[in-house]
């Protein structure tokens, strides 16, 4: 295990001009991480299950100087609504439309982790129209895995019914490649939000997606992925915990417009994980300044 020095989100924000907010979008109080001129495009960062927006807090200040930059918290997620009904995909993308919406935006650049991913996907072919751009971060939405999807249920479960710090600890240390990047800080970060007297119930909502059947009939299949003619940018790690390296390959090589970027000794979070090579891959495919490709 590495040995890193100590960090906080204090750190990771304490030069970046940001704000924290809540968003009336359509019925759902959405909470965010805001940073960037709102004149510049639309850019949304969005989460992985059981997470929230201080996944991105590494990801604000660089994105900031040429995007308008919003990382939201999922319904069932973080501090926004916490509908009491199983959440599926066509939930989360009715959210993104009605940020949107509550924004003024006609389109929006999407980025999204894990779950997030899976939205981003969804949304992309169900509206064209309003993506600029899409980047799938280690997606979630291709694979049932029994094994991931056990593990995972039963680590955020567990956490959910006792928010200690060793449960909320390892359920952090899942995503990482290195345990040893899971700080005290980020622990009780989330620790936090999984106290909060409703998130026991909310984790249940969100966790319909670890249901199999459930699952399945939300999943991106290949026929989908071929239907999304936005340009896309897939990155998968070296030690995803979700998946091997050849099913982002697959992903990227089934999308019409889609490129692949692998980044090396990381797990499900690279844009924590090492924040100056996801933001150069990120910026530089946003931006069209390079293919993007890291491997």
């Amino acid at each position: 295990m590495t040995s890193h020095p100590y960090t906080s989100v204090w750190n990771d924000l304490n030069q970046v001009e940001f704000s924290q907010g809540f968003l009336q979008a359509g019925p759902y109080r959405t909470r965010y991480l805001h940073a960037g001129d709102p004149a510049n495009p639309l850019l949304l960062f969005m989460h992985g299950i059981t997470g929230h927006a201080e996944a991105y807090v590494r990801n604000l200040q660089a994105h900031a100087e040429h995007f308008n930059v919003y990382a939201i918290d999922f319904i069932g997620h973080g501090y926004s609504t916490k509908p009491d009904h199983p959440l599926e995909i066509p939930h989360y993308v009715d959210q993104v439309t009605a940020i949107l919406d509550a924004l003024g935006a006609d389109s929006a650049y999407l980025s999204g982790e894990s779950l997030g991913g899976w939205v981003a996907a969804r949304y992309a072919q169900l509206y064209p129209e309003r993506v600029e751009k899409l980047v799938l971060n280690t997606m979630g939405g291709t694979m049932a895995n029994p094994n991931v999807m056990e593990r995972l249920y039963t680590l955020s479960m567990e956490a959910a019914k006792d928010p200690s710090w060793e449960r909320v600890k390892a359920r952090l240390e899942w995503l990482m490649a290195d345990p040893a990047m899971v700080t005290d800080d980020l622990i009780r970060t989330r620790q936090a939000i999984f106290e909060q007297p409703d998130w026991l119930e909310a984790c249940k909502s969100n966790m319909a997606l670890q249901d199999l059947e459930t699952r399945k009939r939300n999943m991106i299949s290949d026929d989908d992925l071929r239907s999304i003619e936005t340009e896309a940018l897939v990155i998968w790690t070296t030690k995803d915990p979700s998946g091997p390296v050849d099913e982002g390959r697959r992903i990227a090589e089934l999308l019409p417009n889609g490129s692949l970027a692998v980044m090396d000794e990381c797990g499900h979070w690279p844009q924590y994980e090492d924040t100056s090579t996801f933001n150069r891959i990120h910026l530089d495919f946003l931006l069209g300044r390079a293919t993007g490709d890291a491997s």
